[in-house]
């Protein structure tokens, strides 16, 4: 597990380049849930590059403190919100971060990074940091897999080079919003969990669709041949079927829940 956490890390300009952002709809109903506003203080395990804070930013939320394990994860995340400085990034991983100066939080939330915590201590934990009042968001791109005939040449190539990482069996949008649920509500630590889904369509490059790629750990553990090999067949896959473009579906689902009072 650790080297899949770390894995982004050795990607940090990628991610920031690829990665897309999540939808301001995303931010307003977790606003409007937790009833924030710029007074309130928001805790971010696994920040990245920031792309999951920059959306609070824009909203006049800026009393954030973001949790990040990738030392160059970090420093690109303190660089990009040097003007604010109510925030603050701390280089540790969430299980380690102590909060010597125990301080308790009205947000606590992740963009595609909790399950990188083992969700036994994680949800208990993120509960100890919430103030009574407190609310947990977590939020995940879910991968929906396309059906499209680019797509099924992408996908002969995974199975020449990466075969475990080939998507028609990954779960079902539905099946990942089930099981979140589950481990959420087994917590003990939550109650009054909602859900929310947001989709879109994106076009890439077959350059961008590669960079994106690039950004995900499974595909950063691959050895470089087979990741150089892999790739040029996605690319050729693209160019040859596709014009050179490919339009991806993306999808995020949010999970809401208030601290659980015992």
């Amino acid at each position: 597990m650790t080297s899949l956490k770390q894995s982004f890390n050795l990607v940090a300009d990628s991610y920031e380049k690829y990665r897309p952002t999540y939808p301001k709809e995303l931010f307003e109903d977790i606003i409007r849930f937790a009833n924030l506003d710029v007074n309130h203080t928001l805790l971010e395990v696994g920040s990245g590059t920031g792309k999951a804070t920059e959306g609070f930013v824009k909203h006049g939320l800026s009393k954030v403190t973001c949790i990040e394990y990738g030392q160059n994860l970090a420093e690109l995340t303190r660089k990009k919100f040097s003007p604010y400085p109510s925030l603050q990034v701390i280089n540790s991983s969430f299980e380690e971060w102590n909060n010597q100066e125990k301080v308790k939080f009205d947000l606590v939330y992740s963009g595609t990074a909790f399950h990188f915590i083992p969700h036994e201590t994680g949800y208990k934990k993120a509960a100890s940091l919430l103030k009574d009042s407190g609310v947990l968001a977590l939020f995940w791109f879910v991968h929906i897999p396309s059906h499209e005939p680019v797509y099924q040449s992408i996908r002969n190539a995974y199975e020449s080079f990466a075969p475990h990482l080939e998507d028609s069996k990954v779960p079902t949008l539905a099946e990942f919003i089930e099981e979140r649920n589950k481990l959420t509500l087994q917590s003990g630590a939550f109650q009054d969990l909602c859900t929310h889904t947001y989709t879109w369509n994106q076009t890439y490059t077959a350059d961008e669709y590669v960079g994106l790629l690039n950004t995900h750990s499974g595909h950063q553990i691959l050895s470089p041949e087979r990741k150089e090999a892999l790739y040029e067949a996605i690319k050729n896959a693209i160019l040859e079927q596709n014009s050179g473009v490919i339009s991806k579906k993306h999808a995020v689902a949010l999970f809401l829940a208030k601290k659980k009072i015992v």
